[in-house]
């Protein structure tokens, strides 16, 4: 039982009935799409037949007070001039927009790390080709044994063309927290602008976006947040809004209002669409607020799901035999172990999921992502699959994760992979 002393309070069993997942289903993947609580669902519902009830109304009318009001509760939660913040619905959307407003000439370079999300490698691709720009690929290694090493090595990257880095704040596939001040506040002293991709950071770290000061900053309000589907930011720094538009170039580009920013006109409205999940981010941010039975809001939240996410990683690392591949200062509320090589098949279905992942979830009812990582610097070839057999299991932790989940997952590692059983735990499952 020793390896579960150092997993937080469980407090699984009393919030769980909160959300509608599966009970059939070990979800240990809230980091890839998150998962909505019921009582912002009903909220999302409520302004849904608000819309439907007199569209013409609600969008003509009442949106534009109620959009204002989402972006005065986010910007108070994230630390941002609600004036700075726009409304797109992911961060890819988001990277993108930023990406595509650039003025990049030929032999411009922009700066990524190995570790970038592909969606958002694939966009920067995507802009250096159009203007015939080239990205700079920078090394950064897992398992990693200091912080520092990712400023020492992106700094390192930065030459005389160097317009721009594209850094994540939580990587997708290692599950690392980058440290984002250091990066931003490096790369200023060089002119560089940096575009941070903070699609997991809302609702899992504090943040402070006046403080960091980045160029621009874009994050989802659907992972941590646990909004619906559909809701995210892109924060530009206001010597920078001039020059960002909307993938959707639509009414705002030529509306003769003088009370509000060409920014936020146009980032406002692209064409109809459905805002309520945007309308959720308040009642989200204040029901998330409410879950720590200590009272301890966000930043009680926030610490519970990472102690919870090291404690898991530990557990698997011992269940592995394997060292923690990175410090404890670079987890969040992910955390991603190495697993053994796999046997080379073919990754399955359209997002290439790996037969490990297939087998824990029809087999054991487990939902957790196994991720290929090959560290490798070359622009990924779309649509091929990634490279095997080098993988990460990568784990979430949310409140209504119990810890008994994570010793399930060992125990059906030992069944589908080739472990040394003494050091695998075994726990009851009724944990």
């Amino acid at each position: 039982m020793d390896a579960l002393a150092s997993f937080p309070p469980d407090h699984a069993a009393d919030v769980r009935h909160h959300w509608t997942l599966d009970p059939e289903t070990t979800f240990l993947n809230h980091g890839s799409f998150g998962a909505c609580p019921r009582v912002v669902l009903e909220a999302q519902s409520r302004f849904r037949e608000q819309m439907e009830r007199q569209p013409v109304r609600f969008f003509v009318r009442a949106l534009e007070p109620l959009l204002d009001s989402t972006r005065a509760a986010l910007g108070a939660f994230v630390g941002a001039d609600p004036d700075d913040l726009a409304l797109v619905p992911n961060a890819t959307a988001g990277v993108n927009a930023v990406l595509r407003s650039l003025d990049l000439r030929p032999d411009d370079e922009l700066i990524v790390t190995n570790h970038e999300y592909n969606a958002c490698r694939n966009a920067l691709e995507a802009a250096a080709a159009r203007a015939s720009a080239r990205v700079v690929v920078v090394e950064v290694p897992f398992p990693i044994e200091a912080a520092e090493q990712v400023v020492h090595a992106l700094v390192g990257a930065v030459g005389p063309r160097t317009r721009l880095a594209l850094v994540d704040h939580v990587t997708s596939q290692t599950g690392l927290v980058f440290p984002v001040g250091q990066i931003v506040a490096a790369l200023a002293e060089r002119g560089v602008d940096v575009l941070v991709d903070g699609a997991h950071a809302p609702g899992m770290l504090p943040l402070d976006l006046r403080a960091l000061g980045a160029a621009y900053y874009t994050g989802n309000c659907h992972k941590w947040i646990c909004t619906p589907k559909g809701a995210a930011f892109l924060c530009v720094r206001r010597d920078r809004q001039r020059a960002v538009r909307p993938l959707s170039i639509s009414h705002g580009a030529n509306a003769p209002r003088e009370d509000r920013s060409r920014y936020r006109l146009e980032f406002d409205w692209t064409g109809t669409f459905d805002p309520t999940p945007f309308l959720c981010i308040p009642e989200a941010l204040r029901f998330m607020a409410t879950l720590m039975p200590d009272g301890s809001g966000w930043p009680g939240l926030m610490e519970h799901n990472r102690r919870k996410a090291l404690a898991a990683r530990a557990l698997l690392c011992t269940a592995l035999g394997c060292a923690a591949p990175s410090p404890e200062d670079m987890i969040g509320a992910l955390a991603s172990v190495p697993l053994p090589p796999g046997d080379g098949a073919a990754p399955r279905g359209p997002l290439f999921l790996d037969p490990l992942q297939e087998a824990l979830f029809t087999q054991c009812g487990i939902e957790v992502p196994v991720i290929p990582w090959t560290a490798a610097s070359t622009a990924p070839a779309a649509p091929a699959a990634p490279a095997a057999p080098r993988r990460l299991l990568r784990i979430s932790a949310q409140i209504y994760n119990a810890r008994g989940e994570y010793a399930r997952l060992t125990e059906a590692l030992s069944m589908l992979l080739p472990l040394p059983a003494a050091v695998l735990p075994r726990f009851s499952s009724s944990l």
